[in-house]
């Protein structure tokens, strides 16, 4: 595609999108730093009437931890939502497995936003094992989960990333724990929630009362966030702020709908 199809098209998204789906850390702020002007891009949005939905993988946080972090960079808005792979995965097993007892490796805000969904959970006897990005993780989590797992219990994944995002070195995030869990178990997840399944793209139009067509997945990262958009036919910009060069985003098998410097370039055509 050439630079005047990729405006042509970035201008067609941007017209017929109702709700933008914001991947956060290399599309609205690089960990503390917003990218550019992002304050009045997003103002730009939301007076086009477009609803911003920040849509992330990472299963350690709550919503409201996020909107915590994002009214402290001053771009949360009240219209404004949060919706991580951990939600997903508490309307999955709501939808799913209703009713069932649910052994979750995860972090206490997560435990606490299960349960405030309904989601019933238990250290013992559990019907469903779930595995979560837990920076608590301890062996014995591991070797429960694992004992589950091998007994044929169902499993579940809340998104695949096999590395968190970090100033030095990437930490080991679920894709990794479901590595070693396959080495000692033999099986990977019934399910994996997140990014770039389908469960959670599911999930947000259904919440929001959207057609697939009109909604549109903006992120840095070809492998999840663009393919995310494709398995799940939204539109979908790759913008070239965080992750992925211009070289990256040209051989990538992973092909956005259109490409941007940065989320920030979108407002050209509201």
């Amino acid at each position: 595609m050439n630079a005047d199809e990729n405006r042509a098209k970035l201008a067609e998204i941007v017209r017929n999108t109702r709700v933008f789906l914001l991947d956060m850390d290399g599309t609205v702020y690089i960990e503390d730093e917003l990218i550019g002007d992002m304050k009045n891009t997003l103002s730009a949005l939301r007076r086009a009437g477009k609803r911003l939905v920040y849509c992330t993988n990472n299963s350690s946080k709550t919503a409201a931890e996020y909107q915590k972090k994002l009214a402290r960079l001053g771009i949360w808005s009240e219209e404004d939502l949060v919706y991580t792979s951990g939600i997903a995965t508490a309307e999955y097993l709501k939808e799913f497995y209703p009713g069932k007892r649910v052994y979750l490796v995860g972090t206490d805000a997560l435990k606490g936003e299960f349960s405030d969904a309904g989601i019933a959970l238990a250290e013992e006897d559990a019907d469903v094992g779930v595995l979560a990005y837990d920076t608590t993780l301890t062996f014995e989590k591991l070797v429960k989960l694992n004992r589950m797992i091998v007994k044929g219990r169902p499993y579940i994944a809340t998104h695949p990333d096999a590395v968190c995002p970090a100033k030095d070195v990437f930490p080991p995030d679920v894709g990794s724990f479901i590595e070693l869990l396959h080495c000692s178990s033999g099986k990977y997840p019934d399910v994996i929630c997140g990014k770039p399944y389908k469960v959670m793209g599911e999930r947000i139009a259904r919440r929001l009362g959207v057609a697939a067509k009109e909604i549109c997945m903006v992120g840095d990262r070809p492998h999840t966030d663009i393919r995310f958009a494709n398995n799940n036919e939204f539109a979908s910009v790759l913008v070239l702020s965080g992750e992925t060069d211009a070289e990256t985003a040209e051989r990538t098998p992973d092909r956005a709908g259109a490409v941007a410097d940065s989320l920030n370039s979108l407002t050209v055509f509201l």
